[in-house]
């Protein structure tokens, strides 16, 4: 949470409606945020006397240092993120904890959002998919609120990599994906942004130039790993500068 002293409300809501039956621990971290969303998000907890909410207020050090803490501070065996201007639809964990149940090698599991359609190079995914890097590296996906997984994740491959301030989602993604079974639900269980455009626009995502940045970063990182050929990481870098240049001109006329 950061500055959101406008959405946390309807976010955290959205978590109190879900149908899901199991036992859940809420964690908001306070990324030092300017405005009165912590004291929006104490009165919230005191007039829903909500227990199993824990609040961390920390100084501001970005959304990669918010995020590592919340699943630092977590408990359960499956974390599932949540930015706090999104919102869970009411079936969202239920549905995706049958996924998990019923597929015990499924290590991480994202979903559809805004009832968007992913296509990986034109071609739609359609029914339970497993990813591949590769596919990540053309097509980041998914987005954060969609996401959950296994918590022995975060204990063996790490957390986000708090030097990026963008695209820091795909440079982990892509470590989980290397190192554990990482699948994509074709169901659209999330409200993202309000369901405003996903780059471009505001937030984190608007920045462009900041995101190919991260997005660079992640190739090259992939590159000297080995997760990926460099006839592959040509192909990628000009494939995704293509992308950064169209993103550019969709947003100036848009």
């Amino acid at each position: 949470m950061y500055n959101a002293s406008k959405t946390i409300q309807p976010c955290l809501d959205s978590v109190l409606k879900q149908t899901y039956k199991g036992r859940l621990e809420i964690i908001v971290v306070n990324d030092g945020s300017t405005d009165d969303s912590l004291n929006t998000l104490t009165k919230y907890q005191e007039d829903n006397n909500i227990k199993n909410l824990v609040i961390i207020d920390k100084e501001n050090g970005g959304v990669s240092s918010a995020r590592n803490m919340g699943m630092k501070a977590s408990q359960g065996d499956y974390i599932a993120l949540l930015d706090a201007d999104d919102e869970w639809l009411p079936t969202k964990l239920e549905r995706q904890m049958e996924v998990l149940l019923n597929n015990n090698e499924i290590d991480f599991l994202g979903c559809s959002r805004n009832d968007e359609v992913l296509r990986i190079l034109w071609k739609e995914v359609k029914i339970l998919h497993k990813a591949s890097v590769r596919e990540l590296l053309i097509k980041m996906f998914p987005q954060t609120s969609t996401a959950i997984f296994k918590r022995k994740l975060f204990e063996q491959f790490g957390g986000y990599n708090e030097s990026l301030t963008h695209a820091e989602d795909g440079n982990l993604w892509i470590r989980y994906c290397a190192n554990s079974n990482f699948y994509f639900l074709p169901e659209s269980l999330v409200i993202t942004g309000m369901r405003k455009p996903t780059f471009g626009h505001s937030g984190l995502s608007a920045n462009l130039r900041e995101m190919q940045i991260g997005n660079e970063f992640t190739f090259k990182e992939a590159q000297k790993e080995g997760l990926i050929s460099m006839p592959f990481f040509y192909f990628i870098y000009s494939f995704a500068r293509i992308k950064y240049l169209r993103r550019i001109f969709i947003t100036k006329i848009r």
